[in-house]
């Protein structure tokens, strides 16, 4: 859950409210995962738009990690294509995004963030 997190920050998301969206978690777990990025040094928060908003940073540590992550996701995806047909893969990648899609419907709105961002209503 952390290196999806560090992913989605490094991606544009900036909020809490606007990570707990992306991860499908619920704001007390979306603020203990970041207590728990801020400790490891992989994210910092910064003053945001307002004194209600904070606003998510990735540092150099987090940096490295996803670089990390990305390494594995590559070599994921060459695992993933020596069984499987090009049109199996492309299937398999569409699924997933319909499955993703309808998790976040069922999910409903959420409230707004900070300000303009990714993520944000």
């Amino acid at each position: 859950m952390q290196l999806l997190a560090v992913k989605a920050i490094a991606e544009g998301v900036r909020s809490q409210a606007a990570l707990a969206e992306r991860l499908l978690v619920d704001a007390p777990a979306a603020s203990r995962l970041v207590d728990r990025l801020e400790e490891d040094g992989l994210v910092s928060r910064r003053a945001g738009e307002n004194r209600r908003c904070v606003k998510l940073e990735l540092s150099e540590k987090g940096a490295g990690e996803l670089e990390q992550l990305r390494s594995a996701l590559d070599w994921a995806d060459g695992e993933l294509q020596k069984y499987l047909l090009a049109s199996e893969v492309t299937e398999l990648k569409r699924l997933l995004d319909k499955l993703q899609s309808g998790l976040l419907e069922d999910r409903g709105p959420t409230p707004g963030g900070c300000g303009s961002e990714e993520g944000s209503p």
